[in-house]
């Protein structure tokens, strides 16, 4: 392996997987740490963490496990990938996570950007927009576990860690990856890249040509291929291959974004809301839900997304802590029945659902194939073909569009 990845939830694994993918590197994403060695003939590895909201002590263990890992692999450079709306509370886990790489690297001047401007991210003077919005005026301040209230990310990473805060500036990112790279090199601690634009993004990743760390939504992840194949040490990755049979959809995200597409999709095909009280109480199973599913025809949905006000009732009711665990079950024991009714291709939103999902059908690797929508590949795990979306993004046709890319059209 050439570059070993971090990523803090199982859709900014694929989100990275899909940038890496769309430049010519063979990447697999792992769920959690690989038992044993990985494929040699891979050129990115992504290992897939549950962190972003674990308390700081066990993320830090996590990542920092995961890097020995990858290093081992023979990995000559660390990306931690967080999201691109830097989800994190004043206490971590993204500094903490940082800081701890930091150190067992030996890195100095590390670049922290989480900019992704085909989603509507980007950084500027030092402060997080999505599309022509603050961060905190986005909807994101209302994250139901991560409500991110300033768009100064310097501020907010420099409550999470100890070491120094600095800044690039977007007049040096625009001049290009030599311009970045001195000023990187007269930097120490972490460093809050400005980047408005897919250029920038790359410009930084040729500036960290040879850095052991850098840190990132996956758009940082645009420039990294272009240094090993440079370096001439990128192979062509194999074909994809796509999958035919039942399907079913599954969305537990609660953003703007996906509620959206649940509308849009719910008037074209079966779809069935599960409610916080259905879960809670035993009056729902994931064997009674995967019947239902699997006897639609179309693109069967069935989904706990809401709106933030039913959110918090439902959170004020039965616990934040609980609920959540409750329909993150719900949803791994429904793709269980699933699969084992033969589902074929499964599609599904949130990353926290995501992650209940594949740790759930105890998926070990998956294959990173064609972008179904930005931030958002097709993928595999033998016989089964996954998409796995973060709640913010896709279009409004999502579900249908994924349900055609997954089989015949991939």
């Amino acid at each position: 392996m050439l570059l070993g990845c971090i990523a803090d939830d199982f859709t900014g694994a694929s989100d990275l997987g899909n940038t890496l993918t769309r430049a010519g590197m063979h990447c697999v994403q792992y769920t959690g740490l690989p038992d044993g060695d990985g494929d040699p003939e891979v050129a990115a590895g992504i290992i897939a963490l549950k962190i972003r909201s674990a308390p700081a002590p066990e993320a830090v263990a996590q990542a920092r496990k995961a890097a020995d890992w990858l290093r081992a692999q023979g990995c000559r450079q660390i990306l931690y990938k967080y999201c691109s709306t830097f989800d994190s509370t004043p206490e971590g886990n993204i500094g903490p996570v940082t800081e701890a790489l930091a150190e067992d690297l030996g890195a100095q001047g590390v670049i922290m950007c989480p900019a992704f401007p085909a989603t509507g991210r980007t950084v500027y003077q030092g402060h997080l927009f999505v599309h022509d919005r603050l961060l905190s005026e986005s909807g994101l301040e209302q994250h139901p576990l991560n409500p991110m209230t300033d768009p100064d990310i310097r501020r907010w990473l420099a409550r999470q860690t100890a070491m120094p805060v600095g800044h690039l500036p977007h007049a040096v990112v625009a001049r290009g990856a030599d311009a970045a790279r001195s000023a990187l090199g007269d930097s120490s601690g972490l460093v809050i890249a400005d980047a408005i634009s897919e250029a920038d993004l790359v410009a930084l990743g040729h500036a960290a040509d040879g850095a052991p760390l850098i840190t990132g939504g996956s758009g940082i992840a645009m420039g990294l291929p272009d240094n090993f194949r440079a370096a001439g040490q990128l192979a062509a990755p194999p074909d994809w291959r796509g999958v035919t049979g039942p399907v079913a959809a599954l969305s537990g995200s609660c953003s703007a974004a996906t509620r959206e597409q649940v509308a849009a999709h719910a008037a074209e095909h079966p779809a069935r809301e599960v409610t916080a009280e259905e879960v809670t109480s035993g009056a729902v199973t994931g064997a009674a839900l995967a019947d239902w599913l699997l006897s639609q025809r179309g693109v069967p949905l069935a989904y706990s997304s809401a709106d933030p006000e039913t959110v918090a009732a439902a959170q004020a009711r039965h616990g934040a802590a609980a609920l959540a665990a409750a329909i993150e079950a719900l949803f791994a024991d429904t793709a269980r029945a699933l699969r084992d009714l033969g589902v074929a291709r499964l599609i599904v939103a949130g990353g926290e659902t995501s992650g209940a999902v594949v740790e759930g059908l105890g998926l070990g690797a998956l294959e990173i194939g064609p972008e179904i929508d930005p931030g958002v590949p097709a993928m595999r795990a033998g016989d089964l073909a996954l998409a796995l979306k973060s709640g913010n993004f896709g279009g409004r046709d999502f579900f249908a569009r994924a349900a055609r890319q997954l089989g015949d059209e991939a």
